[in-house]
């Protein structure tokens, strides 16, 4: 597998450890999750030139970072302050969710994990009312 370049890596440790600090998260606990999170980040830069979440499956990359949803911070975080790649999560490594709608797979998987930080993050909230009875919306 190619390697990303360093100053796409420079530049995705230094955003994510500023996110971290703005949502009121931390970076995974077991370093090699955070590692490779950021590394698969980097290698969307060097490839589309945007910092699309590398922990999903894409049809066509080139639409899907045209859409933005999935840019990190992808939508999910900023609504639901969730991050199903368990990049940004609590100090204990869980993912927050508390927000997310019910039958949301991370509720189903983690239970109700509560924000520790509930003042910080969720720069989309006001999107989680509109999205609310939408099985689409997870």
């Amino acid at each position: 597998m190619a390697e990303p370049k360093q100053e796409s890596l420079d530049k995705m440790w230094k955003y994510v450890k500023g996110f971290a600090e703005k949502s009121g998260t931390t970076m995974h606990p077991t370093p090699a999750v955070t590692e490779a999170v950021v590394k698969g980040l980097a290698m969307h830069m060097d490839e589309l030139g945007k910092p699309l979440c590398p922990c999903n499956f894409y049809k066509d990359k080139q639409a899907e970072a045209k859409l933005r949803r999935w840019m990190c911070a992808c939508d999910e975080m900023q609504i639901y302050k969730y991050c199903h790649c368990l990049l940004f999560v609590r100090e204990d490594g869980l993912p927050i969710t508390e927000y997310l709608p019910e039958g949301h797979e991370g509720r189903e998987v983690y239970g109700v994990v509560t924000d520790p930080t509930p003042e910080k993050g969720r720069a989309l909230k006001h999107k989680a009312l509109a999205q609310e009875g939408n099985p689409l919306a997870k």
